[in-house]
């Protein structure tokens, strides 16, 4: 039995493992558990909880058909009504991401992210160094606006052409060390670049919103905000991933016979930038524009006003959001015509229902989790049985967590590990009397570093399917990269959560009360 079958047969005895453990678990508890007498519903919440908690990290069914369970239980145990269960399926976050990725498909649609990825690499290719690095940041920088998996699949296939060129004129082992190197980078920094921004990977838009569903009073996180405090935790992580590579796969000049001929002919063949690309780029960058500007920025006491302070008085000062602008913008690509395709628009419907939609019912199903977790009183009682944790230091526990989140995620989806955590971690902030974004802020961004396995992520797979990486290469420098990633969350948290998130070590908010 090879690999793959062996894996695969795992796979399948997990899932039939967790397809039966998931309702035994769910039923006993119901059954012969009462965590609080005289409130029903923080036991029944609990049950669904584990229910799904088991499913998700067993995929006994898919897990966006796992995210539909509240809207089946909630209402039949009597935790929430089918309305308000129903409504944490759609809310502005959830367009947030829809109107983001509908840019992102017109982008890809166009060949955009294609032209702006050999632009890049056509400067970077003078050195095996520089050229590891125009790689890795050329992905992470695609991968902050598209899907992970679209940047590291277009990223491995210029990179096919690269490798077969070197194959020619290096030695064998030299060529294994550096294939390994490079494509490491890729699948790496396909994770790396998706943490700077709160479309970049779903998690982010988990915290978001699990954050205004614990905290109702807690301030907006906005586009700009995250940005400001991700964008250089994910620049030096991405320095580390790339100084680690460089040096455990030797990159030395003296190994280096590429010109940048390579993707000057690929440049080339795209010919000149067309009227499509120039409306998508176009849109682009207002969208970006717009999202940074649209609300103040308050950095060490001084504030910059948001453009939408200035449009809007008081009274409707709330009614526009990131998720607003993402679709006014995505909707404006709808109504251009395209002209080199007669009859088509910039995006049409074909493309766009190419969103991700098993994620849209994930972000929902953890919406309404963390809505049963507060509503049924599950938040408070956990928070009561973690108190015992409030001796450590808050920085101590933080790192423990953040380790244990990064090891989690190495075996289940991003997306489930956050909507699973996010509610428990909440509870545990109350429980130990800190802040909440202590400690929620930096689990969001750990559930993106998954870099050991092959199963981890999308670009992890992408990148071993090339059939060019051994698994213990991938393992060692993930380890490695693992734990460098939890220093670096936790260091940037305390460096810059005060500044851009307020955040006192000791001291808690007033909205968190």
């Amino acid at each position: 039995m090879n690999d793959a079958e062996h894996r695969g047969s795992t796979r399948r005895l997990t899932a039939a493992a967790g397809l039966v453990a998931g309702p035994a678990t769910c039923i006993m508890l119901v059954a012969f558990v009462d965590l609080v007498p005289g409130a029903p519903q923080v036991t029944r919440t609990a049950a669904v909880a584990s229910l799904m908690a088991i499913w998700w990290l067993s995929e006994a069914i898919p897990l966006a058909a796992t995210s539909l369970v509240p809207v089946a239980l909630f209402p039949l145990l009597g935790i929430m009504d089918a309305e308000a269960v129903s409504a944490e399926y759609i809310n502005d976050t959830v367009f947030l991401f829809v109107g983001g990725f509908m840019v992102a498909l017109a982008m890809q649609r166009w060949n955009l992210h294609k032209r702006i990825a050999l632009t890049v690499l056509t400067r970077f290719a003078t050195g095996p160094r520089l050229f590891l690095w125009g790689l890795m940041a050329t992905t992470a920088f695609l991968s902050m606006w598209i899907s992970n998996t679209a940047a590291a699949l277009l990223m491995v296939a210029i990179l096919a052409a690269v490798l077969e060129r070197l194959k020619q004129v290096l030695s064998r082992r030299v060529f294994h060390a550096m294939a390994t190197g490079l494509l490491l980078g890729v699948a790496y920094s396909a994770s790396i670049g998706g943490l700077a921004t709160l479309v970049g990977t779903p998690p982010n838009m988990v915290f978001r919103r699990m954050l205004s569903i614990q905290f109702p009073s807690a301030p907006e996180v906005t586009f700009a905000g995250w940005f400001w405090f991700a964008l250089p935790v994910s620049a030096v992580l991405l320095l580390l991933a790339w100084a680690l590579l460089a040096w455990r796969y030797a990159f030395r000049p003296e190994h280096w016979s590429l010109d940048r001929s390579v993707f000057r002919k690929e440049l080339y063949d795209l010919g000149a930038l067309g009227f499509e690309e120039k409306v998508v780029l176009v849109d682009f960058l207002a969208l970006v524009a717009l999202w940074i500007t649209r609300a103040d920025l308050t950095l060490d006491g001084w504030t910059i006003p948001g453009w939408s302070n200035l449009l809007l008085d008081d009274e409707r000062l709330g009614f526009i959001s990131d998720g607003t602008t993402a679709m006014t913008l995505a909707l404006l690509l709808f109504l251009v015509p395209a002209r080199n395709v007669p009859g088509a628009r910039i995006l049409d419907w074909p493309t766009a229902v190419r969103i991700p939609w098993n994620v849209v019912l994930l972000f929902g199903g953890g919406f309404a989790l963390a809505a049963g977790f507060e509503q049924s009183g599950l938040t408070e009682w956990l928070g009561h049985q973690l108190s015992a944790l409030k001796p450590l230091s808050p920085y101590v526990l933080l790192g423990l967590i953040c380790l244990s989140v990064t090891l989690l995620t190495e075996l289940t989806s991003n997306t489930a590990t956050a909507n699973m955590l996010m509610p428990v971690v909440a509870a545990l902030a109350i429980a130990v009397d800190i802040n909440p974004l202590l400690l929620m802020v930096p689990v969001t961004l750990s559930c993106s570093c998954a870099f050991m396995m092959p199963v981890a992520t999308p670009p992890n797979a992408i990148v071993f399917s090339t059939h060019r990486l051994r698994v213990v290469d991938m393992a060692t420098s993930g380890l490695i990269l693992n734990l460098i990633g939890v220093i670096v969350i936790v260091a940037g948290i305390y460096l810059l959560g005060g500044p851009g998130w307020q955040i006192e070590p000791g001291e808690m908010p007033a909205w968190a009360h």
